[in-house]
């Protein structure tokens, strides 16, 4: 069976990929500084004002922030500050400084989507446990970096890295390797989210979620041994179409509902999904990844995080969230590729947080109606009335008019026969129902990496394990406080 990967958001290199910021989240700073700074709540000091009552959280809320090691690194801009260079068309052209608010009297005009609430999030129980999930990952000690040949870099963020290797003793066999500095993730207060994802990544198998096959550490980093997906990133492909028709939206869409319906399964809260952590697989199917954002919720968290054009309100009203935060996000991701880019977009982070609260979205004249209904039920302001957290949970979503004629099933299975076509980057299929994938990725090779950032290799210096395994230190040097954070690598 052919490997595959799990690339970082990387930094974007002239005339080689589609412009884009930085990858995650909100900080307070300098946005044309490189320095990175902690995260403190994605309020402006003008919403504050005016919605204060609302914005700051109950004092148990505030008391498991304290404990939820809250503060995250993260890359100062948006993503889209440079919308207004995409579009082309008239009828797909980025909104006026002023959208046409959702008010009350657009979420009734879709009657039929008004199912009875949900049970509030607390009191939800998982319809499995993680816990009783067999790990599929290799012992610890059964791999070392010495195993691997570097064959390039393929992303590179904050404190990680992701390199295509190659099995030394199975040369056929190509991985995705996540480096981690193990100092670095100390320093930012990552340790429980790279432990979390981990732990999460070791235990959920589904055909649309990377694979992770083993973990290990040495002195200086953890390592990730993950499939190699080579298609590259969604985004990438979506910046070339500019826009995809709601038929190829809609595989997309639902590939990774049934992913996040598999995750939310095991109470598993996704909380990055972007077009940047979608990846393309050989047959044109994508699988969801980086999961450093992932945690298991049973009640709700106040973690602050995510990439800002897909933070729902809740998420920026510190008022804790859960599941319903990724349906949120699908609502944007399906908006994003319908029309090129997402509904809540500025120059500014916390531009991008007014406009959410707000709910101003830009509806174009090309969009039809049912695009619109599911958009609108996934962006409801109420998570209690949002699709996907209602009385019926995702199988309301399943339901939705906008999925008749999608079998789920012989999705899930990847049963859709794809036909390859020999073009340079990948065949545009126009309909999902003609029973073909709808961007087929052409590689030539097992280690064919054109569909990435060619970035350099990591120095000897970052990496000295590449040349020989580390000698095991004394006895008495042996406990390592950083390494201790880190057991289960």
């Amino acid at each position: 069976m052919q490997p595959t990967i799990h690339p970082c958001s990387s930094e974007p290199q002239a005339d080689t990929h589609p412009q884009r910021a930085q990858p995650h989240l909100f900080i307070n700073g300098d946005a044309s500084s490189n320095s990175k700074t902690l995260l403190t709540p994605p309020m402006s000091p003008d919403h504050i004002e005016k919605h204060s009552e609302h914005l700051v959280p109950p004092q148990e809320a505030r008391d498991r922030m304290d404990d939820d090691d809250e503060k995250i690194l993260v890359d100062p801009e948006p993503r889209f500050s440079d919308v207004p260079d995409m579009a082309d068309v008239s009828d797909f052209a980025p909104p006026p400084s002023e959208g046409a608010s959702i008010s009350t009297d657009d979420w009734q005009e879709f009657g039929e989507m008004q199912v009875e609430p949900t049970t509030p999030e607390s009191s939800q129980i998982a319809a499995r446990l993680l816990e009783d999930e067999r790990s599929h990952v290799y012992r610890s000690g059964t791999v070392k970096l010495t195993d691997f040949e570097v064959k390039g870099t393929l992303g590179s963020g904050t404190f990680a890295r992701v390199l295509l290797v190659r099995h030394r003793s199975q040369p056929s066999n190509f991985y995705a390797m996540k480096v981690l500095r193990k100092s670095e993730i100390v320093r930012l207060r990552q340790v429980e989210h790279v432990n979390a994802e981990r732990y999460i990544l070791s235990r959920v198998q589904h055909p649309f979620v990377v694979d992770l096959f083993a973990t290990f550490q040495d002195s200086l980093n953890i390592y990730m041994l993950l499939s190699y997906v080579p298609g590259g990133e969604l985004f990438t492909h979506l910046r070339r179409a500019q826009r995809f028709t709601p038929d190829v939206t809609r595989f997309y869409l639902a590939t990774i509902i049934l992913a996040l319906k598999y995750l939310h399964s095991f109470n598993i809260i996704y909380r990055d999904l972007k077009p940047e952590n979608l990846l393309l697989d050989s047959r044109g199917y994508l699988r969801l990844t980086d999961f450093g954002f992932a945690k298991i919720v049973d009640d709700r968290t106040w973690t602050l995080c995510g990439t800002p054009e897909y933070l729902a309100p809740e998420i920026i009203q510190s008022d804790g969230h859960g599941k319903a935060a990724d349906w949120w996000a699908c609502g944007i991701l399906c908006y994003e590729m319908l029309v090129g880019y997402p509904p809540f977009f500025d120059e500014s982070a916390y531009g991008i947080y007014e406009k959410i609260l707000a709910g101003a979205i830009h509806w174009p004249r090309g969009m039809d109606r049912l695009s619109k209904e599911l958009i609108k039920a996934f962006l409801h302001p109420d998570r209690t009335k949002r699709l996907g957290n209602l009385i019926g949970g995702p199988q309301d979503i399943l339901d939705h008019p906008w999925f008749r004629g999608v079998d789920w099933d012989a999705l899930e299975r990847r049963e859709i026969q794809v036909s390859r076509v020999s073009l340079l980057f990948c065949c545009l299929v126009p309909d999902m129902l003609t029973g073909k994938a709808p961007i087929i990725p052409i590689t030539s090779s097992g280690d064919d990496t054109r569909h990435f950032l060619h970035l350099p290799s990591p120095s000897l210096d970052e990496m000295p394990g590449l040349l020989r395994e580390e000698t095991a230190p004394a006895l008495q040097q042996r406990f390592d406080p950083i390494a201790y954070q880190f057991l289960e690598f």
